[in-house]
């Protein structure tokens, strides 16, 4: 568990840091999830949107960034947490995904897993 949460939290630094390029580049080649939201204006924005993708089964850290409307979720070792799933949890944050990336392929509409 102490190795999820530093990469995790390394994940969370580096975001940072990078263009919106860069983080979809990182979501497609390792296991992280991009989902990029619509009007996330604030950290209680963002606290309400990781609160709920926290609920989806496999999640294990979730990294939002205002400035960048992106929510960057990274999942247990071993699990795969839905896209189908983490795309309704935004939804449920009152938050609208326009695009989310991962290892399961890129979408800009929900999911169908």
């Amino acid at each position: 568990m102490k190795s999820i949460l530093i990469r995790a939290f390394a994940t969370a630094v580096i975001v940072g840091f990078l263009s919106d390029s860069q983080v979809s580049a990182i979501a497609l080649k390792g296991r992280a999830t991009a989902i990029y939201v619509e009007n996330m204006h604030c950290k209680n924005c963002a606290k309400n949107i990781a609160r709920k993708l926290y609920a989806v089964p496999g999640v294990v850290a979730v990294h939002a960034d205002v400035k960048k409307n992106l929510a960057l979720v990274t999942p247990q070792r071993g699990k795969d947490p839905s896209p189908k799933a983490m795309w309704e949890a935004t939804k449920a944050a009152k938050h609208k995904p326009v695009k989310l990336i991962g290892p399961f392929g890129t979408y800009v509409k929900q999911p169908n897993r």
